[in-house]
């Protein structure tokens, strides 16, 4: 999975999420590469929630999931953390590392609070009332100055001077960090369109990736309903993690995939 894709994958679930809180478990933090990982910590994108109260069982090949009991530390014992199966199986008490329950958050004002440190801005980005809308700041070009909007209303945007452009055309996740094309913006600032009127060709662009988006979600769900045929009742966990060893997983984790084929 590329820095860019861990990226993409992050804005796609904060517009499903409109905003609220995307939890990113211990597991699947692990296979994002390391440096993307780095840069979204530095950027403040990332920031550490509390630790998860449920996980998979790792118990046996079934994959419930099951919630987990912390025992704290005492008597110069550290602190423990378990599953009990309460399934046929009954693998009984299963421990569980303590370093898997760990969890890391995106939010909108994280988002919105990140593109503005990022394009100089020294406020705190203020959400507009009940609307997934956070007013940034305001960019001066060369003869035009225009206040910068992110939304998660109809995807993850922004709005600059009559222009409505997608987020994913201006931010970039790569091994120098990540940064915004603060010129491109300039030049929009520069250029404003009537006020009534967006960016026609982002709003297509933006349209054509949804489309996209819908046709790689039906393919996943096409194959998941024909690995779930397979004898033996694999779970959804094995079934996510066959589909993300395939093509059309496109770079997504098998975590991603299975919320998405979820009966």
């Amino acid at each position: 999975m590329t820095p860019q894709a861990v990226l993409a994958e992050l804005l796609n679930r904060l517009e499903a999420s409109r905003g609220a809180a995307v939890l990113i478990g211990a597991e699947e933090l692990r296979e994002w590469p390391a440096d993307a990982v780095a840069a979204l910590n530095a950027a403040r994108l990332l920031a550490q929630a509390r630790p998860a109260s449920g996980l998979i069982c790792p118990g046996c090949e079934q994959q419930c999931y099951k919630p987990v009991d912390v025992l704290p530390a005492e008597g110069g014992r550290p602190a423990r953390a378990y599953i009990y199966c309460d399934e046929p199986e009954d693998m009984g008490r299963i421990e569980i590392e303590l370093s898997t329950l760990g969890q890391w958050q995106i939010t909108g004002d994280g988002l919105a609070g990140a593109l503005a440190h990022m394009l100089g801005f020294t406020g705190t980005p203020q959400q507009d009332g009940a609307a997934k809308q956070w007013t940034l700041g305001a960019l001066k070009g060369k003869e035009h100055k225009a206040t910068i909007k992110l939304t998660l209303e109809g995807g993850v945007s922004l709005a600059v001077a009559g222009h409505t452009v997608a987020l994913a055309e201006f931010l970039s996740l790569d091994g120098n960090g990540l940064t915004v094309d603060k010129n491109e913006l300039l030049q929009l600032v520069d250029k404003p369109a009537p006020t009534a009127q967006a960016y026609q060709p982002s709003i297509a662009r933006r349209e054509a990736r949804k489309l996209d988006t819908q046709q790689k979600y039906a393919a996943w769900k096409k194959t998941a309903r024909e690995l779930r045929r397979k004898p033996q009742g694999k779970s959804e966990r094995w079934v996510s993690r066959q589909i993300a060893k395939m093509p059309i997983a496109q770079g997504s984790t098998a975590e991603t995939i299975r919320k998405h084929i979820r009966h």
